[in-house]
């Protein structure tokens, strides 16, 4: 029988080969971290959910499964500058502030539903507070459960700075099974959304403690 061909890397799989090579090339040595995981991810696509604290943030996003993935971002990111360009080539999700953009939430659908990964920082923003975590804005459950598709928590407890270790803990996919094919009311998504979040804030005192006794 006749050997399979290989598919060629397009563009986007292309573009994050050399992102992949600049960060550890020219990132991680101003910028060194270590990643923590509690388990291995299967080979499949998935939602990257983290709580936000910088704009580096996506480097721990996308290292995650060290592959492509589409990232939401705000609308404006899409206008002009830099970023401009970044957000393009890497084929990011233009998301409106208040996260009510159902444009967004299709886009990610259509991406989800074709074997590829996204990610998303449920605050909305950049947590500048005390707390742990900011509210949610939801839309992470839903797409979870509207494409069968598993959801990676990671956190951080301290935001990333320059030529200092930081560090990020990746928890277990979390699947919302149990709500798979049926109608979802505005309950059942606040519960999943709270779920979520929790799962979450355990991860970030479960790392607070490890980065506790580390020092020790």
């Amino acid at each position: 029988m006749p050997k399979k061909e290989k598919a060629k890397p397009d563009k986007f799989q292309k573009w994050f080969k050399k992102l992949f090579l600049f960060e550890k090339l020219v990132y991680r040595p101003f910028f060194p971290y270590k990643r923590f995981f509690t388990t291995e991810f299967e080979d499949r696509n998935y939602i990257v959910v983290g709580n936000h604290l910088s704009l580096f943030d996506i480097v721990f996003a996308a290292r995650a499964l060290d592959k492509p993935i589409h990232f939401i971002a705000k609308s404006e990111l899409f206008e002009k500058g830099l970023m401009k360009k970044f957000v393009l080539k890497t084929q990011c999700i233009p998301v409106s502030r208040d996260g009510s953009d159902l444009k967004a939430v299709m886009q990610s659908m259509k991406y989800l539903k074709n074997g590829e990964s996204i990610a998303i920082f449920p605050e909305g923003r950049r947590n500048y507070t005390n707390e742990k975590l900011l509210p949610f804005k939801g839309g992470a459950a839903v797409l979870s459960i509207k494409t069968k598709t598993p959801i990676i928590p990671f956190v951080q407890v301290k935001k990333i700075r320059f030529l200092r270790r930081s560090y990020a803990l990746y928890g277990e996919p979390i699947e919302f099974a149990e709500y798979y094919d049926r109608k979802l009311t505005e309950k059942d998504i606040q519960d999943c959304d709270e779920k979520l979040r929790n799962i979450m804030l355990e991860l970030y005192y479960k790392l607070s403690d490890m980065l506790k006794k580390k020092k020790r």
